[in-house]
């Protein structure tokens, strides 16, 4: 590899982690009041404790950074047109979900968004494990983890109606 290949796989990978993290701020933004909100709800005997929700995400993000790099290293984003397309969609449903739960307190509404956001994901997982193998499976947490959200907003919403 040379040095400018080098640089420029380098500045790619920054490049996607500035994205990501960037469309992840807005929904960070909502859940400015996340922990106190989240800590007014009944929770189910299984639901984590309001400080795992930071470091998981932040894992997650990273682990779709390096994947959409992964992808655009293998022809950029002309070439996988479709599978950066489900990207973003999916990254704009993901900065959605939680104006809808944590801002706007619409349980039913941010429970049909997620299962929409996970066939998003469940589709970019697909679309670029077509292109490089480890690009989707790097996604498989990510789609897990939003499996188990759209259980934890179904059950918070059933079992807080007042506030959701």
């Amino acid at each position: 590899m040379t040095e400018a290949s080098a640089t420029h796989n380098i500045l790619g990978l920054v490049m996607w982690f500035v994205v990501v993290f960037a469309i992840s701020a807005v929904g960070a933004a909502a859940s400015v009041d996340a922990g106190t909100f989240y800590g007014q709800l009944e929770q189910p005997a299984w639901s984590p404790p309001a400080w795992v929700f930071g470091p998981v995400w932040t894992a997650l993000y990273a682990l779709m950074a390096i994947s959409a790099w992964l992808v655009w290293r293998s022809g950029g984003l002309r070439a996988n047109r479709t599978a950066f397309v489900l990207f973003f969609v999916q990254l704009g449903l993901n900065a959605l979900w939680s104006w809808l739960f944590f801002a706007w307190h619409l349980g039913a509404v941010a429970l049909i968004e997620v299962l929409v956001l996970w066939a998003f994901i469940l589709a970019t997982l697909l679309a670029f494990r077509r292109v490089n193998a480890a690009a989707g499976y790097l996604l498989l947490p990510y789609l897990l983890w939003v499996g188990f959200a759209a259980v934890l907003n179904f059950t918070l919403w059933r079992m807080n109606p007042g506030l959701l």
